[in-house]
């Protein structure tokens, strides 16, 4: 078997083996070393970021002081809280889908978090 056909079939042996979710972190954490992205995992309170990833979960929540939505942010390194206040809801915004974030990073009960963050959707890839 010529090599080239060895390390297809081994590429997709891996991929039809391994965990979904893993697969999906080393993918995530590809594409974000690619774009010049921060990684999530590098990142400290007090640092001014840009980062690429995917929203793992949204949430609304409203409070009687006020309205926020938060989002599990994961670049494949570390999961990042976002949060936004003030909204109950914003278009685009929803579990699949893959944002470039910009915002300084802050700390919540120990969690990394970014509120009121800039973002771009990127195109329409859904988990």
């Amino acid at each position: 078997m010529a090599p080239a056909a060895a390390g297809y079939f081994r590429r997709l042996t891996r991929r039809l083996t391994e965990d979904l979710d893993q697969l999906d972190a080393e993918e995530m954490a590809e594409t974000a070393d690619a774009s010049g992205a921060c990684r999530a995992s590098d990142c400290a309170r007090g640092d001014e970021v840009e980062m690429l990833g995917r929203l793992r979960s949204v949430d609304s929540c409203a409070k009687s002081s006020g309205a926020s939505m938060e989002a599990e942010f994961f670049d494949g390194t570390d999961a990042v809280t976002l949060v936004w206040i003030g909204r109950r809801r914003i278009p685009g915004i929803e579990p699949g889908k893959v944002l470039r974030i910009r915002g300084r990073v802050g700390d919540r009960a120990g969690q990394k978090v970014i509120y009121n963050p800039a973002y771009e959707l990127q195109g329409d890839t859904q988990a």
